[in-house]
C-alpha cells in the first residue's frame, strides 16, 4: 500500500487545479463539494498506508518511495522523496480527517460568497503543502511544503482582503513566518555543509552514531527552532496568530488548529535525534520558550471580547506546552497533544464560526449570551470543547496535558509550576468564554438594531453541513485519549507506535519520583482545572467577585503595539539606512568602478586610429624606451 503514497498529495492538487481552470462554471456548491472529496480520498488512501505499516513489525514501519531524481548537481543529488513512517503518517491522518472535515463545514459557512470556488481552490493547494511538508524524506521537500502553507496562508487570512484589517493581518503572517524560514533555510544548509546530505535518515543516523559535532547539532537544532517559532507562533514570533483570526473560520479551524501551527512540533520531533545529541542548554531553551508562550499567551486570552481572539490565544498557549514537552524530552507527549488539540481545537474553532454565523457575524461576547437553547447542537458540542481543553477527565485533553506535566516535573519543576499556573488559566477563560456566550442575560436583544434587524432579530442554529463536523470532532475530543492512558503500559498505543521514531530520543522518567508518583500529579492537574472552572464560575456566572480585565492584558501587554512602534519606528530608519547604503554605497561602488572603467576604455581607444603610420611611431616610441631602459639597468 506505501506505493499509493504520491496520491496523498496528489489528489488535493488535483483539486486545486480543475477548481483553477473549472471552478467558476462549476458554482456552488458543486465546486466546493468536489474539492471535500480530495482530502477525503486522501485520507482513504492514509487509513490504507496506515493499516499496511500497522501490520509490519517496528523495525519495518519506514518506507520511502521516490518519485524522481529531482536535483543532481555535482555531489549534491536530492530526489522528490516521500516518507512513510509512524510520524509522517499521523500527521498526514490528522490533516486530511479533520482537513476533510474542515472543507464540508466550509460548503455551509461559505455559502453566498463571490469567490466561492477560489477559497476552495486555495484550501486544496494548502492541504497539498501541508502533505507535502510532513511526508518529505529531506529537509528541501519539507521545505517546499514549509514555504508553500506559508504562501496559502497569506491567501487564505486576506480572503476577504477589501477589508483593510484582513490585508494587513495576511502581511503579517507572511513576513513573520519568512524569519522564521530564514533559519530552516540555514539549517539546512549547515546539515548539507557538515553531512553532505539533507536526508532525514542520514542526519538523524549521523546524530544517533556521533558522526554529527555536539556544536554542530546544536546549531542545527536551534536555527531549526527558530523556523518552528514563526510557524508554531512562539514568543517572540507569535505576533501573526492573533491577527490571522481576520479570516473566515474555516481558515482559523485548518491553520490555527489542526495543521499550520502543528509544522514546527512536527520539525523538532523529526529532527529530534539531532536535539537529543546537541548541548543540554539546546532543549532548557526550548522548554522555557515554550513555558513562557504558553504562560503569556493564557495571561492574554483571559482579557479577550473577541470570540476567535480567545481560542488564538488559546491555540498559542498550547503550543506553547507542546514545546515545553519537546524540550523535556516528551515527544511522544507532544505528538499526543498536537493531536488531541487539533480535535478540540478545531471543534472549538468550527463551533465559534457557528456562533458567528448564527449571530450574524457577530464575534463580540460581550454581545452575546443564552444561545445554548437557540443553538444547542452548536452548545453542546462547544461545551465538550471546553472541558477536553480545560483538562477535565474523561475528555481527551485532560490525558495529553497531563503526560506532559509528568514529564516536565521530572526535568524542571519550576517550569511544572509554570504549566500547572497555565492549566489554571486555561480553565479559567474557556468557562469565561463558555458562560458569556451560552448561559447568562440575552445581551444580543440591546444590539439588535447593530445587525440591521430592527428588533426582530434573533439568533438560530446553523445548516446540518455545518453541524456534521461538529459532532464527529465532539466524539473524537472524548475518546481521542484512549490512544495513550497513563494506567499501563499496554494502553500506551500511541508510544507503541511512534517508538521506531522516537525511541531513542525520548527521556526516560520511569525511576523518577515523577513516574512512581504519577497519579498524585494527575489528582493535581484535576483539582488544578476544578479551580480554575470554580472560579470563572463564581466571578461571570454567580457574580461573587469583579472580573479582573485590565487593559494591559487587553492589549496582549501591548506587545503587538511596542513591536509596531519599533518596526515603524527604529525599525523603519534602519531599513531606510540599509536602502540609503545599498543604493549610494554599494550601487555606487558598483556604477563608480563601472563609470571609472568606461572612461579609462574611452581614451585608451582613441589610440586606435586605423592609421598605420601612427602604430609605427608608436612602435618606434617603444623601442626606444626598451633600449633606453635596458641601458639605464646596464648601467646601473
Amino acid at each position: 500500500m506505501t506505493d499509493l503514497l504520491w496520491l496523498l498529495p496528489a489528489f488535493p492538487l488535483v483539486g486545486a487545479l480543475v477548481l483553477m481552470v473549472f471552478g467558476r462554471r462549476m458554482g456552488e456548491p458543486r465546486s466546493g463539494l468536489f474539492a471535500s472529496a480530495m482530502p477525503i480520498a486522501s485520507f482513504l488512501v492514509t487509513v490504507m498506508v496506515y493499516f499496511d505499516l500497522l501490520s509490519r513489525p517496528s523495525e519495518e514501519r519506514s518506507t520511502v518511495v521516490t518519485l524522481f531524481e529531482w536535483m543532481p548537481v555535482g555531489s549534491l543529488q536530492i530526489d522528490l522523496a516521500l516518507l512513510a513512517d509512524p510520524l509522517s503518517i499521523t500527521m498526514a491522518l490528522f490533516i486530511t480527517g479533520i482537513g476533510s472535515l474542515i472543507h464540508l463545514y466550509a460548503v455551509g459557512y461559505m455559502h453566498g460568497d463571490p469567490n466561492f470556488s477560489k477559497f476552495f481552490l486555495y484550501l486544496n493547494l494548502f492541504v497539498f503543502s501541508m502533505l507535502m511538508l510532513v511526508l518529505g524524506e529531506n529537509l528541501l521537500v519539507t521545505f517546499l511544503g514549509w514555504e508553500g502553507v506559508g504562501a496559502c496562508s497569506y491567501f487564505l487570512i486576506s480572503f476577504w482582503h477589501t477589508r483593510n484589517s484582513a490585508a494587513v493581518a495576511g502581511k503579517k503572517a507572511f513576513v513573520t513566518n519568512r524569519i522564521g524560514d530564514f533559519g530552516v533555510m540555514t539549517a539546512m544548509f549547515l546539515a548539507f555543509s557538515s553531512l553532505g546530505t539533507i536526508s532525514y535518515g542520514s542526519i538523524n543516523e549521523a546524530a544517533h552514531s556521533g558522526a554529527l559535532a555536539p556544536v554542530t547539532a546544536t546549531a542545527i537544532a536551534l536555527l531549526l527552532f527558530v523556523g518552528a517559532m514563526g510557524k508554531s507562533a512562539q514568543l517572540p514570533l507569535y505576533l501573526w496568530l492573533p491577527d490571522a483570526m481576520e479570516g473566515p473560520t474555516p481558515v482559523s479551524a485548518l491553520i490555527h488548529a489542526a495543521t499550520m501551527v502543528t509544522s514546527g512540533v512536527f520539525l523538532m520531533t523529526r529532527m529530534s535525534p539531532v536535539l537529543h545529541a546537541s548541548y543540554e542548554f539546546a532543549p532548557t531553551i526550548i522548554a522555557v520558550v515554550g513555558a513562557a508562550t504558553a504562560l503569556y499567551a493564557a495571561t492574554v486570552a483571559v482579557a479577550q471580547n473577541d470570540i476567535k481572539k480567545v481560542l488564538a490565544y488559546s491555540t498559542v498557549s498550547q503550543l506553547g506546552y507542546m514545546f515545553l514537552a519537546i524540550g523535556s524530552g516528551a515527544y511522544v507527549a507532544a505528538i499526543f497533544h498536537m493531536i488531541t488539540h487539533a480535535f478540540f481545537k478545531a471543534l472549538l474553532f468550527l463551533g465559534s464560526g457557528s456562533v458567528i454565523h448564527g449571530m450574524h457575524h457577530e464575534q463580540d461576547m460581550r454581545r452575546m449570551g443564552a444561545l445554548r437553547k437557540l443553538m444547542p447542537v452548536t452548545a453542546i458540542t462547544f461545551i465538550i470543547g471546553w472541558l477536553a481543553i480545560a483538562g477535565v477527565p474523561p475528555f481527551a485533553g485532560f490525558w495529553s496535558k497531563d503526560e506532559i506535566l509528568l514529564y516536565v516535573y521530572a526535568n524542571n519543576r519550576f517550569l511544572y509550576v509554570v504549566g500547572l499556573v497555565t492549566a489554571l488559566l486555561t480553565a479559567y477563560y474557556m468557562t469565561r468564554q463558555v458562560i458569556m456566550v451560552f448561559y447568562g442575560e440575552a445581551k444580543w436583544k440591546d444590539h439588535a438594531h447593530d445587525h440591521g434587524a430592527h428588533g426582530d432579530f434573533e439568533p438560530h442554529e446553523s445548516p446540518k453541513i455545518m453541524l456534521f463536523p461538529l459532532i464527529v470532532l465532539s466524539v473524537l475530543s472524548v475518546i481521542g485519549g484512549a490512544m495513550q492512558l497513563p494506567f499501563t503500559k499496554k494502553l500506551h498505543f500511541l508510544e507503541h507506535w511512534l517508538a521506531p521514531v522516537v525511541e531513542e530520543s525520548e527521556a526516560d522518567i520511569h525511576h523518577t519520583w515523577a513516574y512512581e508518583n504519577k497519579y498524585v500529579l494527575l489528582v493535581v492537574a484535576v483539582l488544578i482545572a476544578a479551580t480554575g472552572i470554580a472560579a470563572a464560575f463564581a466571578v461571570y456566572a454567580k457574580k461573587k467577585a469583579k472580573a479582573i480585565e485590565p487593559r494591559v492584558l487587553e492589549q496582549a501587554w501591548f506587545y503587538d503595539a511596542g513591536a509596531a512602534k519599533l518596526v515603524g519606528g527604529p525599525g523603519r530608519a534602519a531599513f531606510n539606512a540599509v536602502a540609503w547604503a545599498d543604493s549610494h554605497i554599494v550601487d555606487g561602488a558598483v556604477n563608480g568602478t563601472a563609470t571609472l572603467v568606461r572612461g579609462i576604455a574611452s581614451q585608451v581607444r582613441k589610440s586606435q586610429s586605423g592609421f598605420t603610420r601612427v602604430y609605427a611611431a608608436l612602435m618606434a616610441v617603444g623601442a626606444v624606451a626598451l633600449l633606453a631602459w635596458f641601458l639605464y639597468r646596464g648601467v646601473a
